[in-house]
């Protein structure tokens, strides 16, 4: 099966209104490559105008978290409906900064990627181990673990649409990152895990992106690697040349 590449700025806590907007004036073009779908992953504050900026491009748009609950005493969060209301069609879901610094558990996880299917928003969910359960020789049990808790209750409909993004703690905004072959071969692994829960024509639709101190000069290498299908990227897609060549690398 031929899988769409899939390139996602995680913008994290940077860019104004102002800044965001610009930023998309500059990729136009450039970051609309045939054959791969380019997301831009931005704070609350951001995404109004964001999806105003993107109208007739291919560029989409995606929060960085949401609320699994439509509504309530939940303050300072978001929900999937206010998302789909603004015309989001991403969410990440379970970046390992929420899940160190916010409390967000594999049910938690969960729960989200329900509630984003409820309102038509895609999920991009991570996984990933941290340095010590690396060196334990532990990474494909905690991915086991993440990943099947984020499909449980999923049908095989919406499984198919799980953006899935493995992220290696330690190599996230180190510098440091995983080989393409040990990517590769984690990857490799989730995929099969999700074959397991479903079936193999679920498990070959469904996108499985590296993330990691991904940056244009080895954006390639990962791409030609069978199993991986597009980067989640956090400080290379800052600056719109840098998102550019991310972008064009992933053809």
């Amino acid at each position: 099966m031929t899988r769409t590449p899939i390139i996602a700025g995680n913008w994290k806590m940077f860019k104004t209104v102002s800044e965001a907007t610009a930023f998309v004036n500059e990729i136009k073009g450039g970051a609309e490559v045939a054959g791969v779908e380019s997301v831009v992953c931005a704070p609350y504050t951001c995404l109004p105008a964001l999806v105003e900026a993107v109208k007739g491009t291919s560029i989409k748009v995606g929060a960085q978290n949401m609320h699994w609950e439509e509504n309530g005493a939940f303050t300072g969060e978001i929900s999937g409906l206010m998302l789909q209301d603004l015309g989001v069609h991403y969410v990440i879901i379970g970046h390992s900064e929420r899940r160190a610094y916010y409390a967000e558990t594999d049910e938690t996880v969960n729960k989200k990627v329900h509630a984003a299917f409820k309102y038509g928003v895609t999920p991009i969910v991570c996984v990933g181990e941290k340095l010590e359960e690396r060196e334990a020789g532990q990474t494909k049990d905690v991915c086991k673990v993440q990943t099947e808790a984020a499909f449980a209750g999923l049908s095989a409909e919406l499984a198919k649409q799980v953006v899935v993004a493995y992220e290696p703690i330690w190599a996230i905004g180190t510098g440091k990152s995983s080989t393409a072959a040990d990517a590769q071969d984690v990857i490799g692994y989730i995929r099969s895990l999700i074959a397991a829960l479903y079936d193999s024509s679920v498990a070959d639709a469904v996108r499985i992106q590296y993330g990691g101190s991904v940056k244009p000069n080895n954006v390639t290498e990962y791409m030609g690697e069978q199993d991986i299908d597009g980067a989640l990227v956090g400080g290379a897609s800052l600056e719109p040349a840098s998102y550019i060549a991310l972008v064009q690398g992933a053809k």
